[in-house]
């Protein structure tokens, strides 16, 4: 496969895409974040970062950690995890899932793509790698939208000056035999962040990013600062949470399941394991 490295489009407001709600405005948030499920992840996960379901499944998650080419699955619940070999060390960040294929990124914007039936094997053997797609930066966050057949790259860090900083996502369509053609790059200006926290200034680096498909809300998450960032379909930001208390020891990751259930992973600390933190909808 060939890929070029992507022209900078920017992303039209799609005013249809609206929800005729907005359930997460200030006051009105879906999920009680002081009020998790905590599941204590295999000493093999201390360093979790990026999470999926398939489908929306919650009896299987699928992880990844920091260091190692390695792709994790396992029940919430279980004291230990399988996994499938798909590359060597590395520094990688977060994952999805879309139209069956696993999608891995790493820091530096690369791609490890490989069938979902390859977890059932000790070594991955039909893995696509994919470099040179996004621009030269530090990247963490990775997501798709399976209805729309799109995959997000999100970066971690910014590109603009201190003046108008603000962290990119780049759009792709996800095609037959792998392929991505891209479709639009938006922005996430940390000034208006800033503004919505009423934290002050922030360092916002995002870790990670998923779309609820019932609201049609993208909820951004980042790991310096503490913050969930929630924006409407197309990234104009609607409003932003700290997440306080000791629960949040160092959000890396974020997914949904098919009953909307929210869920955070965060990497172990000195008095902590890995965990995944499960937060239900209001009622």
């Amino acid at each position: 496969m060939a890929f070029l490295c992507i022209s900078c489009v920017n992303g039209k407001h799609d005013d249809k895409a609206e929800t005729k709600s907005q359930p997460s405005e200030k006051g009105n948030f879906l999920y009680d974040l002081n009020n998790p499920v905590k599941y204590n992840m295999p000493q093999n996960l201390f360093e979790i970062s990026g999470i999926a379901f398939h489908n929306g499944d919650s009896k299987q998650v699928f992880a990844i950690q920091d260091e190692d080419g390695d792709l994790f699955y396992l029940g919430l619940n279980d004291k230990e995890s399988k996994y499938v070999k798909f590359g060597g060390k590395g520094d990688y960040e977060d994952l999805t899932i879309i139209k069956n294929q696993v999608i891995i990124l790493k820091s530096n914007g690369e791609l490890h793509i490989l069938p979902l039936s390859e977890i059932n094997k000790a070594e991955a053997v039909n893995v696509v790698k994919v470099k040179d797609l996004v621009p030269k930066a530090e990247y963490e966050g990775l997501a798709a939208d399976e209805k729309a057949g799109k995959i997000y790259i999100l970066t971690k860090g910014s590109k603009s000056d201190d003046k108008n900083k603000a962290t990119s996502i780049y759009a792709f369509d996800f095609g037959d035999n792998n392929s991505l053609k891209p479709s639009g790059e938006f922005s996430l200006p940390y000034e208006e962040i800033e503004k919505l926290s009423g934290e002050g200034k922030i360092k916002f680096k995002p870790s990670a990013l998923v779309k609820n498909q019932n609201t049609n809300e993208w909820y951004i998450l980042s790991s310096v600062n503490k913050m969930l960032v929630i924006t409407n379909a197309d990234f104009k930001i609607k409003a932003a949470y700290p997440l306080k208390g000791d629960d949040f020891n160092q959000p890396e990751g974020i997914a949904f399941d098919k009953e909307n259930n929210l869920y955070i992973s965060n990497e172990g600390g000195t008095l902590a394991s890995g965990d995944i933190l499960q937060f239900k909808p209001k009622k």
